[in-house]
């Protein structure tokens, strides 16, 4: 039924579509699952607010194709008082888009304001005790201990440590910037946003390249296109059809079913992500009947057959694996501690555990959205799993952007559903972090944390980790899907894109 409505999009589409590709002359056209909520990347972990916003803001590091942190904004640092002070040497061929040059105030305030009110800043700056200008182009940051991620974090561009202008992130404090603001230092600037029809970057003509190779998102990013423009478009069937037509360069989250007939077609590239994504449907910790309550999460967890959802979800075998581990075999951090606890799916067990949790039969607020058809697809499998062990889960279905917003209201849902993609460092992980929604915290998890920031012992941190990943199984803050390989298409014209479709898709260094 999906392909005869698409070859019937298509037909009309065509027709259209000689007219549009006059339009497209230096332009790339993305197709986007939806509207961002803001492009103020540091303070929003969404996977579209950082595939937009890292083409205008950057981070001091980068990371290589390998995952390593490389100098971006910076051009080294040294590492003195046991790991407790870092001081780094800042670039002196930096722009702003409002023509400023960059120093070391603008980094300062930027770092300041990430780690007060950023979605991931407190994994760093709640240890330091000072960040400060130790000259115009160099920046000191002490710590009160040591922090074996610290340029991971400082790398990592959903919720990270993106740089803008002193005087416009000193105003913003905890409020998202508004649209005037967006100004930053990368290959291209903010042009327009025009709401549910495109958000319009522009080629920044003022931007300095690294001389080094493009590698993954570190070294030289060179802008050929005169602008990229990223256009909302829901529907999947659309997304797809808009590539087919000429309508879009780039679509991303197409729905498994299509993946072996898109594979075969020749006027199509598909880019299937090396690194896994997985699904995470949180526990709300801060409010609610799951709060405090972790033998009725457990009794939720134990309802689930994650490899039902995974099949549903995501089609053919190839684009799926019902792993509970969080990092995938073959990685360091990869451990089974605690994963006995996934893919149970007993519905008599968790009916008597559910019961035993005190449980007798309140509705639970399942927040999900339809923009990634994955998402909806696990919660309906979910559902009814949940409803065989007795256990009354209410679907409550938005649009992602109202998702985004209800999520940071605890007491608007009890679980909500998103998916999270590969990070290097364990650190990173949404759910690691105190502030993000879901909100867990408890002093199991504080004293395997600061254990875990407080040692850059390599085999210290892999044995804490194993730790930290069987508490998750224990209290239950989010519950993991599996791993899923999502893919994105693009039109055959489109160059150079390589790899960087892993984390976030990125268009500096690709061409027509």
């Amino acid at each position: 039924m999906i392909k005869q409505f698409l070859r019937c999009v298509i037909v009309v589409a065509t027709l259209v579509s000689a007219s549009s590709q006059s339009m497209a002359a230096g332009m790339l056209r993305y197709a986007t699952i939806g509207e961002p909520p803001s492009l103020d990347v540091q303070m929003s972990t969404a996977t579209i607010v950082a595939t937009i916003g890292q083409h205008m803001f950057e981070t001091l590091y980068a990371f290589d194709s390998k995952y390593v942190p490389q100098p971006l904004l910076v051009t080294g640092e040294k590492v003195e008082d046991g790991g407790k002070k870092l001081v780094l040497t800042l670039r002196q061929d930096v722009k702003f888009h409002n023509g400023q040059a960059m120093t070391a105030d603008d980094v300062v305030a930027s770092l300041k304001r990430w780690g007060e009110f950023g979605a991931r800043g407190s994994l760093l700056m709640k240890n330091a005790t000072s960040v400060t200008a130790s000259g115009k182009n160099e920046v000191t940051i002490v710590l009160s201990e040591p922090n074996g991620a610290w340029k991971n974090l400082l790398a990592y561009p959903e919720g990270g440590p993106a740089i803008y202008p002193a005087a416009i992130v000193s105003a913003a404090g905890n409020k998202p910037l508004e649209p005037k603001d967006y100004i930053g230092t990368g290959p291209f600037k903010f042009g327009e946003w025009r709401p549910n029809r495109y958000v319009e970057l522009t080629k920044f003509d003022g931007y300095v390249p690294l001389k080094t190779a493009g590698d993954g998102y570190a070294g030289a990013r060179t802008a050929s296109f005169d602008t990229i423009r990223f256009v909302p478009v829901p529907d999947v069937g659309t997304r797809v059809s808009g590539v087919q037509a000429g309508d879009y360069e780039y679509a991303e989250f197409i729905s498994g079913d299509l993946y072996d007939s898109l594979k075969s077609n020749a006027a199509i590239n598909v880019h299937r992500n090396g690194a896994p994504l997985f699904g995470l449907f949180f526990m709300n910790s801060q409010s609610g009947i799951l709060k405090d309550n972790f033998a009725l999460r457990r009794a939720i967890s134990a309802a689930l057959k994650e490899e039902q959802a995974l099949s549903v979800s995501f089609g053919p075998k190839a684009l799926w694996e019902a792993d509970g581990a969080i990092y995938p075999k073959g990685n360091p951090w990869h451990t089974q501690d605690g994963v006995k606890n996934y893919n149970v799916g007993d519905a008599a067990k968790a009916k008597q555990m559910a019961k035993d949790a005190g449980y007798t039969g309140q509705p639970i607020r399942l927040l999900v959205s339809t923009n990634y058809q994955a998402h909806f697809d696990q919660a309906t499998v979910f559902t009814k799993q949940l409803a065989d062990a007795g256990i009354n889960v209410q679907m409550m279905v938005v649009d992602w952007a109202t998702l985004l917003k209800l999520r940071g209201q605890g007491d608007q849902w009890d679980i909500f559903v998103t998916h999270h993609g590969f990070v290097p460092d364990p650190l990173l992980l949404t759910f690691m972090n105190d502030s993000y929604a879901g909100w867990w915290k408890t002093p199991e998890k504080a004293k395997l944390m600061a254990a875990f920031t407080g040692t850059a012992d390599p085999e210290a941190r892999i044995k804490i980790w194993a730790e930290l990943q069987a508490l998750v199984y224990e209290q239950v803050p989010a519950i993991k899907v599996g791993n899923a390989y999502s893919y994105d298409i693009a039109a055959k014209k489109l160059k150079g894109m390589g790899e960087s479709t892993v984390l976030w898709p990125h268009f500096w260094n690709a061409n027509y």
